[in-house]
C-alpha cells in the first residue's frame, strides 16, 4: 500500500462551490481506476471544524505504483495541474489498513493526523504502535476506514481515517468528504503491512 496527497491552498474569499461542481463532474472518472485502492476527495473550508484555510486536499491509498504512476504520468494528473497549478506531491510507504466499523456506511468527514518521528525512538516500536492506532481508530463507532503510513525521508507518521458522522474519535486536520472512488478497496492489505 502507498499513499498520497496534494494539496491546492485556496484564497480565503474562494468559492468552494466551484471545487463541488469540479468533483461532481470528474469523481467519476476514478471510480474503476486499475491500482487504486481509495480516493477520497476532500475539502476544507475556513472557519468550519477549525480550518484556517480553504483547501482542496484529494488522498489516496494505492493498491500499485503502475496505478499510481498511470494516474500521474498517463494524463490524468494533467487536469488538475491545468486548473490549480503543479502541488507538491507527499508519499507515504504503508504501515497499516483497516475497514472500519462503520464500513459499509457512507463517508461524510475525513480526519489527518501528521506527526513527525522523533529523533531517538526505537523504530520498529514506534511504528508498532502507528499500526495499533490505526486499528483503535477503526474500531471507533462511525470509523469507515483508517491507515497509517511513513515517509521515510521528512520521518512523518500520517493516520488517515474516514467517518459517516461529525462525531469524529480521531485528531487532526477535519476534511469534508465529497466522493470517495474505492475501485481497489477490497484488495487493500488489512492489518500491519510488514
Amino acid at each position: 500500500m502507498h499513499a498520497m496527497q496534494y494539496e491546492f491552498t485556496l484564497p480565503a474569499d474562494y468559492d468552494m462551490g466551484i471545487i463541488r461542481s469540479r468533483v461532481a463532474r470528474v469523481a467519476h472518472l476514478l471510480d474503476d481506476w486499475d491500482g487504486l485502492g481509495i480516493k477520497t476527495y476532500v475539502l476544507r473550508e475556513r472557519g468550519v471544524h477549525g480550518s484556517p484555510v480553504n483547501q482542496y486536499g484529494p488522498f489516496y491509498l494505492w493498491n500499485t505504483v503502475e496505478g499510481m504512476n498511470s494516474f500521474l504520468w498517463g494524463g490524468a494528473f494533467q487536469g488538475p495541474v491545468d486548473d490549480f497549478g503543479r502541488p507538491a506531491i507527499r508519499q507515504w510507504t504503508g504501515l497499516a489498513f483497516e475497514e472500519g466499523a462503520a464500513a459499509g456506511s457512507f463517508a461524510a468527514y475525513a480526519v489527518r493526523r501528521r506527526r513527525p518521528v522523533p529523533d531517538g525512538v526505537e523504530l520498529a516500536a514506534f511504528m508498532a504502535d502507528a499500526a495499533s492506532e490505526t486499528g483503535r481508530l477503526a474500531a471507533e463507532d462511525g470509523a469507515v476506514l483508517a491507515a497509517a503510513a511513513v515517509d521515510t525521508r521528512a520521518w512523518e507518521v500520517v493516520h488517515f481515517s474516514l467517518w459517516a458522522h461529525d462525531t469524529l474519535k480521531a485528531e487532526g486536520d477535519v476534511f469534508e468528504v465529497l466522493h470517495l472512488s474505492a475501485p481497489g478497496r477490497g484488495d487493500l492489505p488489512r492489518g500491519r503491512q510488514w
